[in-house]
């Protein structure tokens, strides 16, 4: 994979495909190159998809330690946009990396046509503040998991009970959970975890003039479809797209087809009126 130098960090990213650009920000504790088996496929004959590793995961260097705000997220990946894309890019996100769309499409927008933002929030507060809090100091204060109870505790976070109820879905999707939390690190972990708990856009929201589509999964546990629908509501231009019977991490194995389907219907409007111009 290419590597860009930004300033001293070093970016690890793909590109494949043609057409107008489509930015894939991956959720936290995820390799940008998750989504080249169940997303990007679909999208390289109509665009160019553009997918990186963030801070504190995968091939990407960041020399500053944490605590990474997500405005560094975000500073990342604009300039990751202005050397290898043609901006304005679309943007496709989940979770984390949904934070990371928000604060480009709040800081950046000029480099933003529009972001598709999944499992998303405005603010952390309630059970998964509490949540994501507990798994930060658990891992700050040394703790570890094995493998396999790491891979079978965020199973239930990421997948519905339909995934974790049938056995040929469960080995499908098993890879997925191993890859994100089987051998990683607890302290780089919790640098992620920490720049989600720590994001807060609600205030910033009404501001934005960037067309912001928030899919929302019905059986997400990680960021429930109400918070999301928070997201879609306070931003001027913000949709709300509802998914049943999906959960934080359904493009993943489950049912990917259904969150491709939304995706492209979402997107197709934006390039048939960019096109007729």
């Amino acid at each position: 994979m290419p590597k860009l130098q930004h300033g001293d960090d070093v970016i690890n990213y793909d590109q494949r495909g043609h057409g107008p650009d489509i930015v894939w920000i991956a959720g936290g504790d995820q390799l940008g190159s998750d989504w080249h088996a169940w997303q990007t496929p679909a999208f390289e004959a109509d665009f160019r998809c553009t997918t990186y590793d963030s801070r504190g995961v995968g091939a990407s260097v960041c020399m500053a330690r944490p605590p990474w705000t997500m405005a560094d997220l975000a500073a990342d990946c604009a300039a990751l946009i202005r050397a290898v894309c043609e901006p304005p890019v679309f943007l496709v996100s989940l979770s984390m990396g949904s934070s990371i769309a928000q604060e480009l499409c709040l800081d950046h927008p000029e480099l933003v046509r529009a972001a598709v933002v999944m499992g998303t929030c405005a603010d952390h507060g309630g059970f998964i503040a509490e949540w994501e809090q507990a798994e930060i100091e658990f891992r700050r204060a040394g703790g570890t998991l094995p493998e396999a109870f790491a891979i079978t505790h965020y199973a239930a976070f990421m997948y519905p009970s339909e995934v974790l109820g049938d056995e040929e879905l469960w080995a499908r999707v098993r890879p997925v959970v191993e890859a994100a939390y089987g051998g990683r690190k607890g302290a780089d972990l919790a640098a992620q975890w920490e720049s989600c708990v720590n994001y807060r856009s609600i205030d910033r929201l009404p501001h934005c003039q960037v067309p912001l589509h928030v899919i929302a999964f019905g059986q997400d546990m990680q960021t429930p479809p109400a918070l999301g629908k928070v997201v879609a509501e306070m931003a001027p231009k913000g949709h709300y797209h509802f998914l049943e019977g999906l959960g934080h991490c359904s493009a993943f194995g489950h049912r990917p087809d259904t969150v491709n389907t939304c995706i492209a219907d979402i997107l197709r409007p934006y390039v048939e009126r960019d096109a007729a111009v």
